[in-house]
């Protein structure tokens, strides 16, 4: 599965179990954190707590220019397994 495909079905399939909140790192290792997001077909909605230094809240950024995504939450890696994740064989 490409990259682009992979970043929207983890954010289409996320689970009610996970806190929607983290930091979204992009491909200009621009780093955005957000505590809600809103998905549509190419492009992610990700709201942050507080503004950048321009103001902004919001961000709309193509499913493209993701390159991860980290969770700041404390949560067990069991907890990831309902997104596919699963331990090595």
């Amino acid at each position: 599965m490409d990259p682009t495909e992979s970043w929207r079905h983890l954010f289409e399939n996320w689970p009610e179990t996970i806190p929607k909140s983290g930091i979204v790192v992009t491909r200009f290792q621009e780093s955005i954190a957000f505590a809600d997001f809103l998905i549509s077909g190419g492009i992610l909605l990700l709201e942050r707590e507080q503004p950048d230094s321009t103001g902004a809240r919001k961000v709309m950024l193509p499913y493209t220019e993701i390159a991860a995504v980290k969770i700041t939450n404390i949560l067990d890696l069991a907890r990831f397994q309902v997104m596919g994740f699963q331990t090595p064989y």
